[in-house]
This record gives structure tokens, sequence and C-alpha cells, in this order.
């Protein structure tokens, strides 16, 4: 199999594998219904990753890669630190609209005990990609660092739960409005 052909075997393994995991987080990784989703035999995708874990965590990896990536734009395209603030709770809405998914890494989050060390670690690079972003934005805006550090972590959490209840009752406006509330109640000013 040429080089090229087996890094397309492997995203698509991966896009697959990102997408049952946000619904059904790491337990609902099925490797045998994975291999039938892309088109390969199980058997086959131990070539592309030797173990589920090994899977997940490039998952995860991955999914922590990509969220960077989409903060970077984010704040290019807000122009001014307090509106890429604004838009931060649109990064978690896109899971929402997109099949009442969940971050892939909330999901593994609460299976966090029963994940293997592997995906432990690229679950926590996830929420610190996030953390840190959320800090340096903070800090543009006028926070000293460890205030920054703790209204990141408070909108973290605010915005991981506010996507989680929405998903619970597959409502994407109680997200919404979940999102207004805090708003109003200043979480995601540069007030500090």
């Amino acid at each position: 199999m040429s080089s090229e052909a087996n890094s397309s075997s492997s995203e698509k393994i991966l896009a697959a594998a990102t997408r049952i995991a946000q619904s059904h987080g790491y337990a609902g990784l099925n490797l045998r219904a994975l291999a039938e989703q892309v088109g390969i035999k199980a058997a086959s995708l131990y070539h592309h990753f030797p173990s589920k874990a090994d899977l997940a965590a490039a998952v995860a990896r991955r999914y922590a890669a990509d969220s960077a990536a989409t903060l970077d734009l984010l704040a290019t395209e807000a122009g001014a630190p307090e509106k890429a603030l604004g838009r931060y709770p649109e990064t978690f809405r896109r899971s929402l609209e997109n099949g009442n998914r969940i971050c892939l890494c909330s999901f593994m989050t609460a299976e966090y005990d029963d994940l293997p060390s592997e995906v432990q670690v690229e679950v926590q690079a996830f929420a610190e990609v996030n953390l840190t972003w959320l800090s340096e934005v903070l800090q543009e805006t006028g926070f000293k660092k460890k205030p920054a550090e703790l209204r990141a972590q408070a909108i973290f959490a605010a915005v991981s739960g506010a996507q989680l209840m929405a998903r619970g009752r597959q409502d994407i406006k109680l997200f919404d409005s979940i999102i207004e509330s805090y708003r109003l109640a200043g979480l995601f000013s540069a007030e500090n």
C-alpha cells in the first residue's frame, strides 16, 4: 500500500472514529463497526492503529490540534480579544449542530477513569488548549494572569456544561439561551 493511500485510509479512520466518539465516547468506539463504516476489514484497522487505545489517543490528539487551529482562526477573524471571547461558545455549538454531538473530549472526560493512560493524556491536552487560549485572550483584555486562568476555567466549564445540557435535551436553543444567560451575568465580559 502506498504511503498516500495509507495516509488517506488513516484520515478516513480518524474522521469516522471522531464522529463515533463524539456520539458514544471511548466505550462506544467499536472497532468492528468503525471498520465497516470506513469500508475496510476490522483487521486492517490494526495496520493503522495497533490498538483501540492508540486509535483513541490519535483521535483526541488530532481533535486538540484541530481545536487549537480553530481557536487561532477565531481570534484572527474576530480581530479584538473581546470579540474572540464572545465567539468562543461557537466552537462548542458546532458539535451540537452536527448531529447533536458533543465535544469529543468532554465525552471522554466523563469516562476518564476508564480510559487508557495514553488517551487520558490527550484528553487533558485538549482541555489545556482551551484553557490556555481563553487565559491568553482574557489577559489581552486586561486580566492579570491568575484571574485570567480562573476565569478561563469558569468559561470552559460553563460552555461545556451548556453543551451537555443541550445535548441531553436535544435542544440547541437551550444551549443558546444558557450562553446568553452567561453573557448577561458577565462571564464573557472583559472586565475583571
